[in-house]
């Protein structure tokens, strides 16, 4: 099913749908066709084009601080911080963005819940040791007691994630702090709604942060069109999940 969820996105990014366009263009000599999806995938790939389309997905407020929620139960961090690193002794994780770690460790910290959950996300495809493991040792090399620290059953997206934190709640509670990045807060707040839990959001990581224009930024560039595909995905599974809410009541 992971596989399923991954390709499907990836047939309607920009990537699919201008090479659709160059077929459907050959194939039927609309050369117009191709012209007008090349300057589509141009403008798509403008930083300024794709920023301001991430900052859609990030409409969630501002940085929240500890002062700003209320206690809870438990504080949440979903996965999705690290990436494995072979080294001569082995295959082991690394940081690449630990922004949601840390938001984490600020409401842990501030004594915000009594408990910490990690999430065991394991892709099929990932090799090396569950990211939770150096999320779990980095936590009580800060000074959090083990004994509030829980990581929960292997997951592969944010609904089993859901499932798997709602299982250790049953007898803890129901109201969470959940900290994932700002813009996968909304579909993220949708399964953990779904479960039944009370969802206080505390969106970290926010990639559209104030700067100011730049010639620069009207050049299209590969990492550009990657941010605006990364919307796209984003945008498709927050549709999916709000329907599939919806549906089974």
């Amino acid at each position: 099913m992971i596989y399923l969820h991954k390709i499907l996105p990836a047939l309607l990014s920009p990537y699919s749908l201008f090479l659709a366009c160059i077929i459907i263009g050959l194939v039927k000599r609309k050369y117009l066709i191709i012209w007008a999806a090349l300057i589509g995938v141009l403008i798509l790939s403008m930083p300024v084009v794709s920023s301001f389309l991430f900052a859609q997905l990030e409409t969630v407020g501002s940085r929240k601080t500890p002062e700003d929620v209320y206690p809870a139960d438990a504080i949440v961090v979903l996965s999705g911080m690290t990436h494995s690193i072979r080294t001569a002794k082995g295959i082991i994780s690394e940081w690449k963005d630990p922004d949601r770690f840390f938001g984490g460790m600020e409401l842990i910290k501030a004594k915000k819940a009594p408990i910490i959950i990690f999430t065991k996300g394991k892709l099929p495809w990932k090799i090396g040791p569950p990211e939770s493991e150096l999320l779990e040792a980095t936590a009580i090399g800060m000074g959090v007691h083990p004994q509030q620290i829980l990581v929960t059953g292997e997951v592969e997206n944010t609904e089993d994630e859901s499932r798997e934190v709602k299982k250790i709640m049953q007898s803890r509670g129901n109201r969470i702090i959940l900290v994932t990045s700002a813009f996968h807060i909304r579909r993220a707040t949708i399964n953990f709604e779904k479960e039944g839990l009370d969802v206080q959001a505390y969106p970290v990581d926010f990639k559209s942060g104030e700067y100011a224009l730049t010639p620069m930024d009207f050049i299209p560039n590969p990492n550009a069109l990657a941010t605006t595909e990364k919307c796209v995905r984003e945008l498709i599974g927050t549709v999916y999940y709000t329907l599939k809410a919806i549906v089974n009541g």
